[in-house]
C-alpha cells in the first residue's frame, strides 16, 4: 500500500518549488482573508473534506498562535485597504451559542491586536447590547441601515466603518447593506449561492498540479466525489436513482482500494451540497440504505440550516482517520488559515464515534495544537497544511466565478 506519509521526504525536498508555486498561484486569485478546513488523514490519503469561508471556532486555536494570526490579518487587510483603521465584525445571530460568541470575541481580539479598532454587531442584534460568551460578555454596537445615494449601507454608531468583516455564512441570502465594496469575504460566497461541489471542482485542478510537482497520484490528496442533482428524496423514484449512483460510486472506490492493497470496506457520505454545521449528512455503505430510510432519517438528511430546501447532494468518498487519542478515540485536524496560510490548528476528538464517522457532533471535544498536535509529527502537519492551503486557492477561484456570475445577472 502507498501511504502519503511515505512521500514526506519528497514533500520536504521540494519545499522551495512548492513555495514558488504557491506564490504564483496566490497572485492569480483573490486569497480569502480567512477560512478553515476539516482534514481527514487515512495514511493512504490526506484530504480536505469540508471547507468553510466564514469560519467559527477561532476560540479553539492555540493562544500561542494568536500573534501570528493577528499579523496575517493585518497584512491582508492593509493590502486590500491600505488606509483601513476600523474593522466592523458582522456575526451570525447565535445569541444562545456561547461557543460561537467566544469565536467572535476571539476574532475581535485578534483584530485589536492587529492595530485596528474593531466593533461587533448587526441590525438584528442591535437590541441585545451584549451577548454572553464563555469568557465574559461580548459588547455589541448599534448597527443600522441608511440609504446613501440610492444604496443601503451599514452604519455603526452613526458612522461607516472602513471594512466589514463577515462571520456570517448568509445561508438565508445576502442581507441589506452588504453589497458595498467594503465587505470581506465577498457576500457572493455565502451558502445562499455557494455549493460544496464547486469548491471541489476548483480544488481538483490545484491538487492535480501539486501531485504532478510531487510526482505522486493526485488520488492521495483528495476525496473522490460527484453531485447528484434534483433528488427529491421524499419520492421513491428519486431514492432509487440516487441509490444506483451511490452503488456505482462505491464500486469504483472499492476497485481503487483493491489496486492499492487497502483492506477496507468503502463508505460514502451523502451531504447537502450547500450549508454548514454538519447538517444534512449521512454515511452509507450501499445504496440500499437510502431506499430503507425512515421518515426521521430522511428529514434529517434533507434538513439544512435556516430551513433551506436541499436541492442537490454531494456524494463524497469517506476518508477514515488513522489519528487517535484518549485510548483510541478518532481525531480530525481542523486547520485555520489567514491570508491563505495554514496558521493554526485544533483537533476535534470524539470518543463516541468511529474512525469513519462524522466527528462534528455535540460529543466532540477540542484540543489545540499545543496540547496534542505533537503526537502526529511534523510530516503529518506538513501534509495537512498543504491540502489546507490548496483549499484556500480553490476558494479564491470560486470567488472569481461567483463574482463573474453576479456581474452577468
Amino acid at each position: 500500500m502507498n501511504y502519503v506519509h511515505e512521500y514526506s521526504q519528497i514533500l520536504e525536498s521540494k519545499r522551495e518549488q512548492i513555495t514558488a508555486w504557491m506564490t504564483k498561484k496566490r497572485s492569480e486569485v483573490p486569497i480569502p482573508i480567512y477560512g478553515s478546513v476539516d482534514v481527514r488523514d487515512a495514511g493512504w490519503k490526506v484530504a480536505v473534506v469540508d471547507a468553510n469561508h466564514f469560519p467559527a471556532g477561532f476560540n479553539n486555536v492555540s493562544k500561542e498562535d494568536e500573534p501570528h494570526l493577528a499579523e496575517l490579518l493585518k497584512n491582508h487587510i492593509l493590502r486590500i485597504k491600505s488606509e483601513c483603521k476600523w474593522v466592523h465584525l458582522y456575526p451570525e445571530s447565535h445569541t444562545r451559542n456561547a461557543g460561537y460568541i467566544e469565536n467572535v470575541a476571539t476574532i475581535q481580539s485578534l483584530l485589536i491586536r492587529s492595530g485596528f479598532r474593531c466593533t461587533v454587531g448587526s441590525p438584528e442584534l442591535s437590541a441585545h447590547g451584549s451577548l454572553a460568551g464563555i469568557s465574559g460578555p461580548l459588547h455589541l454596537s448599534r448597527v443600522e441601515l441608511k440609504l446613501e445615494n440610492g444604496i443601503e449601507e451599514l452604519f455603526v454608531e452613526g458612522e461607516r466603518p472602513c471594512l466589514i468583516l463577515l462571520n456570517n455564512d448568509l445561508t438565508e441570502g445576502i442581507v441589506p447593506g452588504l453589497s458595498a465594496n467594503n465587505v470581506s469575504p465577498p457576500p457572493s460566497m455565502g451558502w445562499h449561492r455557494r455549493r460544496k461541489s464547486e469548491h471541489y471542482v476548483c480544488l481538483q485542478k490545484y491538487v492535480d498540479e501539486m501531485a504532478q510537482l510531487l510526482e505522486i497520484d493526485s488520488w492521495h490528496l483528495m476525496a473522490n466525489w460527484f453531485v447528484s442533482e434534483n433528488k427529491c428524496l421524499d419520492e421513491e423514484n428519486c431514492r432509487v436513482a440516487l441509490a444506483k449512483e451511490v452503488d456505482e460510486f462505491i464500486e469504483n472506490i472499492r476497485a481503487k482500494y483493491e489496486s492499492l492493497g487497502i483492506e477496507r470496506e468503502p463508505v460514502v457520505f451523502v451531504k447537502n451540497d450547500r450549508g454548514t454545521y454538519g447538517l444534512g449528512i449521512m454515511a452509507v455503505k450501499e445504496g440500499k440504505e437510502l431506499l430503507e430510510l425512515s421518515n426521521r432519517k430522511m428529514k434529517k438528511l434533507m434538513y439544512s440550516k435556516g430551513g433551506a430546501d436541499v436541492e442537490n447532494f454531494l456524494i463524497q468518498e469517506g476518508v477514515p482517520t488513522l489519528l487517535t487519542e484518549k485510548g483510541g478515540a478518532p481525531v480530525e485536524p481542523v486547520v485555520y488559515l489567514v491570508d491563505g496560510e495554514a496558521a493554526s490548528w485544533f483537533y476535534r476528538i470524539n470518543d463516541k464515534k468511529g474512525d469513519m464517522d462524522n466527528l462534528n457532533s455535540p460529543s466532540a471535544e477540542f484540543f489545540d495544537s499545543s496540547e496534542v498536535g505533537h503526537l502526529y509529527g511534523e510530516h503529518a502537519k506538513g501534509w495537512h497544511a498543504l491540502v489546507a492551503e490548496l483549499s484556500m486557492l480553490a476558494m479564491g477561484s470560486e470567488a472569481i466565478k461567483y463574482a463573474n456570475e453576479s456581474s452577468n445577472q
